[in-house]
């Protein structure tokens, strides 16, 4: 088998297609929630603190010269990161949480029945009784 046709077999499994998709998800949730936190979260929060934009909270460990940037330690951005982080941590506990509890109820669900015998098995079942009955 050559080597494309193995890759071929390997990304046509579900798993990975499945795995795609959800990569794929993730990558758009996680601009949401950045997104949710830039623009709703932290505003507010700001203003509550003292009218502070996160954004623009950084140390500044060398001025700016000339053409050069200041060279800053930007700790407004890395705490925005951890709120962003905790909303997709949380997202995914209660995600994991519900699946968990559906798939808990799935396998607590009583067996079916078993299905009723065919009118064949039924009268196979007959003949065997009334043979069991002539033989000595």
């Amino acid at each position: 088998m050559s080597i494309v046709q193995e890759f071929k077999a390997f990304a046509m499994r579900g798993n990975v297609i499945d795995m795609a998709v959800g990569i794929i998800i993730g990558a758009a949730f996680g601009k949401v929630v950045s997104s949710f936190v830039a623009n709703v979260v932290m505003p507010p929060l700001g203003l509550l603190i003292g009218g502070v934009d996160f954004a623009d909270l950084a140390i500044v460990l060398k001025e700016a010269e000339g053409e050069l940037a200041a060279v800053t330690l930007g700790y407004g951005a890395f705490i925005q990161s951890i709120v962003d982080f905790l909303i997709i941590a949380a997202a995914i506990f209660i995600a994991i949480k519900v699946m968990n509890s559906l798939k808990r109820k799935e396998e607590e669900a009583p067996p079916a029945a078993p299905p009723a015998p065919s009118n064949e098995e039924l009268l196979l079942t007959e003949i065997r009784d009334l043979l069991k009955q002539r033989t000595p």
